[in-house]
């Protein structure tokens, strides 16, 4: 009998052995930077006029071609510059809820679904509100901050922040870097569409859920808008924001076996062009390298 169980302890800990050697191994992505990419990113900017946009740090950029996900390849520009992201730091409250969801807190009824689609893909304030508080403002806060996820972490200059409802009520507790209700830097949000790619936000079985919720974006402007002209098959999963002068969008775009993350963030009464352009060269810069960003403008248009 014991020799038994020994036999099943030793079969049991070379199979979890087995299964973890199997398991994908996924970078750091802030050690992904791709030279040529980060070259041509950066020499794509004077086409669209957004030279002086990027110096003055009124535009942040970040770019990954995840189509190995094992082997992505980053270009960013202000990529650690923290900005005001309007309805973009959403993502964030869809994180809380699937984490409450996991934890057995919350359930994914209908009722609950249909509020995560109405808060991402017709960006519902009402709906971020009520699930920001069924989620928790601390309990958010502190997930973003978490040793697992560092989503907002102060040694990068923040990241991802939800400090208020998405309404009239005075912030609760804002930014502790650079005092936003509602922030966003351009690699923290490029970082939570790699883990949600690679099964890492919560779960396997949650990350699926998630970016299907991102799916079939019920706004069509700014990235939605340029890949319409670009590549109308395109499949993007996203979340915008927009408030004033400030325009954000990002997300995952998929077509002809190509897989990339875009995002961009705009403090200019023009940024909803900007972005609208700036997807057309970002797809030219990962499946058309060889096309000159001003010839991949002037075909979209």
């Amino acid at each position: 009998m014991l020799m038994r169980t020994f036999l099943i302890l030793v079969l049991t800990f070379f199979a979890a052995a087995l299964v973890a050697s199997a398991a994908p191994s996924y970078p750091q992505l802030r050690d992904s930077v791709d030279p040529e990419l980060q070259k041509r990113l950066e020499g794509s900017l004077p086409c669209m006029g957004l030279e002086t946009a990027a110096e003055k740090e009124n535009l942040c950029l970040a770019l990954v071609d995840i189509t190995d996900p094992e082997t992505p390849h980053l270009a960013m520009i202000n990529g650690d510059r923290m900005m005001y992201a309007a309805s973009l730091p959403k993502i964030a409250i869809l994180l809380g809820a699937f984490d409450r969801i996991e934890k057995g807190d919350m359930t994914l009824d209908a009722g609950t679904r249909e509020e995560l689609e109405q808060m991402i893909r017709y960006s519902s304030n009402h709906a971020a509100t009520r699930m920001l508080n069924r989620v928790g403002k601390e309990y958010l806060a502190d997930l973003l901050q978490s040793p697992r996820y560092r989503l907002y972490d102060p040694v990068w200059n923040g990241g991802l922040w939800v400090g208020k409802e998405y309404g009239k009520s005075p912030a609760w507790k804002r930014d502790p870097l650079h005092n936003l209700s509602h922030g966003a830097t351009a690699f923290q949000v490029a970082r939570y569409f790699y883990l949600l790619e690679t099964g890492r936000l919560v779960s396997p079985e949650a990350s699926r859920e998630m970016k299907e919720i991102l799916g079939d974006p019920a706004i069509c402007h700014k990235f939605v808008k340029g890949l319409l002209k670009c590549q109308p098959l395109a499949k993007i999963y996203r979340k915008s924001g927009t408030w004033r002068q400030f325009h954000a969008d990002a997300g995952i775009v998929e077509h002809d076996g190509r897989r990339y993350i875009a995002v961009a963030l705009a403090d200019s009464n023009a940024g909803s062009r900007w972005l609208s352009n700036l997807i057309v060269v970002f797809d030219g810069l990962i499946c058309q390298p060889q096309t000159p960003p001003e010839e991949l403008l002037q075909n979209a248009n």
